[in-house]
C-alpha cells in the first residue's frame, strides 16, 4: 500500500478583499452609486458633503476654472458641471435647449390633424414607439400584425403614414429604404441617384464609383455627382432629437493642473459623497445592554470602517498611479499628443512596488483632464514599436500621426494602400507589419485606398 502526502497551497480571498477590489476599480459615478447604496442597507452610515471645508471646493473650482480659460473641451465641462454661461457659445447653449422633444413626440404630433380610426392610431403609436435612435424601425410587420390581430398590407399601410412624416426618411427598414424615402421626397427626381441606392448601394459604400459607372453604362462625371448628391442625404434621420436623454458626460476622477513650475494633482472628490458614522448608534452602544443589539451595531459600525478604509485605499491609490503618469509623460502635459512615451502596466506597478492588476484596477473606467481635455488613463499607456529613432522606442500613437501625416500627404487619385503606408512606415524607421497598419488605420476611422480614392 502506498501512502503519499503532498501539500498545497492555495489562496483563497476573503470578502473583505474582494470588495476592496471592488472598490479600487469603481469609477467616481460608481462609487457614488455605491455608497448611495451603502446608505441604505447600512443604518449607521451618514451621508456626508464631499468637502469637510468650502475652502476645499472653492479651491477646485480656482482650478477648473484655470482649465476653462485655455481649453475650449474644458469650457464646455466646466460649465455642465458649474452651470456657467459663455456669450460666444451661445449657438451651442441654444441648441441644447431646443433638442429636448423625442422623436415620437414629434411624429405623433404632426398627426393631431388626420383623421384616424382608433387601431390606426395605437398601430401608429406603436410603430413609432418602436423606432430605434436613428429613427428607423426594427419591429417586422408580421409581428406588429401579429400583436393587432390584422394583416400585414395594413401594418404596411400604416408605416407608410409615419414614412410621410418629417423628417424624411424616418422610419425606414434599412438604409436603402431611409435614402430612398428621402430621394423621393425631392421635387426634381433624380434617377442616377435612385438607380445607384437601389441597386448599388453596396458599391458605392466601398467608393467603386468606376465599377458603378460601367455597370450603368454612364459616365463617370455623372455617377460622382449623383454619388455626391446620395452622401448629402440623412443615413440616421432620428439622430438629432432628444440629445439630451443621449448624451454621456465624463466626469474626470483626477485633474492635473500647471502651476508655475510643477503640475498639481487633484483628485475629484466632490464627485461622490463621504461616509460618515452616525453618533446616535455610537450612543446607543453605551447604553444598551442587549448583547446582540450591541453586536449587531458593532458588526455595522465595523463595515462602515472598512468601506471607508477602503476607499481611502482606493484614493491613495488612484493618487499615486496619476503621480507615476504625469511625471513619466510630463512632455505630453507640457506639448500635448504626440509626445506620449512608452509606458506599461508593468513599469508603474515597478515604480509603485504594487501587483500589476492592482494598478489595472486603479485606472478602469477612470479619466484624468488637464490642459489638452479629458483623456482615459489608459491612455497613458502604449506598449513599445521598434523605430530607428535615437530613443529606439515609439508609441502607438506616434505611429498613427506618422500614417495620418503620409495619408493626408497622399494623391487622392490614388491613394497607398496599407503595403505602400507601412514601406512609408520603414522608412522612418518604424518597424510595423502590414495587418497592423490595417488594424491602426481602421482604429483611425479611415478607410482603405479604394474607399479614400477621389474620382475627381
Amino acid at each position: 500500500m502506498d501512502i503519499r502526502l503532498s501539500v498545497t497551497q492555495n489562496q483563497v480571498l476573503s470578502q473583505k478583499m474582494i470588495q476592496s477590489m471592488e472598490i479600487l476599480q469603481m469609477s467616481s459615478q460608481e462609487l457614488s452609486e455605491y455608497i448611495k447604496e451603502v446608505s441604505l442597507e447600512n443604518p449607521v452610515v451618514d451621508i456626508e458633503d464631499g468637502y469637510e471645508t468650502p475652502d476645499k471646493a472653492a479651491d477646485l473650482v480656482r482650478k477648473m476654472e484655470w482649465l476653462d480659460s485655455i481649453d475650449e473641451r474644458n469650457r464646455i465641462y466646466y460649465r455642465q458641471e458649474y452651470g456657467g454661461e459663455d456669450s460666444d457659445d451661445k449657438r451651442l447653449m441654444d441648441y441644447s435647449e431646443n433638442v429636448g422633444e423625442e422623436l415620437s413626440e414629434y411624429l405623433l404630433h404632426q398627426l393631431l390633424t388626420v383623421d384616424l380610426t382608433d387601431l390606426q392610431y395605437d398601430v401608429i403609436q406603436f410603430l413609432v414607439y418602436s423606432l430605434d435612435s436613428k429613427g428607423y424601425m426594427e419591429e417586422s410587420l408580421e409581428d406588429v400584425a401579429g400583436r393587432f390581430d390584422t394583416d400585414v398590407a395594413f401594418i404596411e399601410s400604416q408605416l407608410k403614414i409615419i414614412q410621410g412624416l418629417d423628417p424624411a426618411g424616418v422610419c425606414a427598414r434599412n438604409l436603402r429604404e431611409c435614402l430612398l424615402l428621402q430621394l423621393d421626397r425631392e421635387e426634381q427626381q433624380d434617377e442616377v441617384a435612385r438607380k445607384i441606392v437601389s441597386d448599388y448601394l453596396e458599391l458605392l459604400g466601398k467608393n467603386k464609383l468606376h465599377v458603378i459607372s460601367k455597370k450603368m453604362k454612364l459616365p463617370m462625371e455623372q455617377v460622382i455627382e449623383a454619388c455626391d448628391h446620395i452622401k448629402e442625404l440623412n443615413p440616421k434621420p432620428g439622430s438629432g432629437f432628444d440629445a439630451r436623454g443621449h448624451l454621456k458626460y465624463i466626469t474626470p476622477d483626477v485633474t492635473v493642473v500647471k502651476l508655475s513650475n510643477y503640475y498639481e494633482i487633484l483628485l475629484n472628490e466632490y464627485t461622490y459623497p463621504k461616509i460618515g458614522i452616525n453618533h446616535f448608534y455610537k450612543t446607543i452602544l453605551e447604553t444598551e445592554s442587549s448583547k446582540e443589539t450591541q453586536d449587531y451595531i458593532i458588526g455595522k459600525i465595523r463595515q462602515a470602517e472598512w468601506i471607508q478604509n477602503c476607499i481611502g485605499q482606493r484614493n491613495s491609490t488612484l493618487m499615486r498611479v496619476a503621480k507615476c503618469i504625469v511625471d513619466y509623460q510630463a512632455e505630453f502635459f507640457k506639448l500635448g499628443t504626440g509626445h506620449l512615451q512608452p509606458l506599461r502596466l508593468q513599469d508603474v506597478a515597478e515604480m509603485l512596488d504594487i501587483h500589476e492588476s492592482t494598478v489595472s484596477r486603479a485606472i478602469r473606467d477612470k479619466y484624468l483632464q488637464c490642459s489638452w481635455g479629458i483623456y482615459p488613463l489608459n491612455y497613458f499607456f502604449s506598449k513599445s514599436i521598434a523605430a530607428g529613432n535615437s530613443s529606439g522606442k515609439i508609441t502607438t500613437e506616434q505611429v498613427k500621426q506618422f500614417m495620418a501625416s503620409i495619408i493626408e500627404e497622399e494623391d487622392k487619385k490614388k491613394p497607398l494602400s496599407d503595403r505602400v503606408i507601412t514601406e512609408r512606415l520603414v522608412e522612418r524607421g518604424v518597424k510595423i507589419s502590414r495587418r497592423t497598419v490595417a488594424k491602426y488605420r481602421e482604429e483611425m476611422g479611415v478607410k482603405d485606398a479604394s474607399g479614400r480614392k477621389c474620382f475627381q
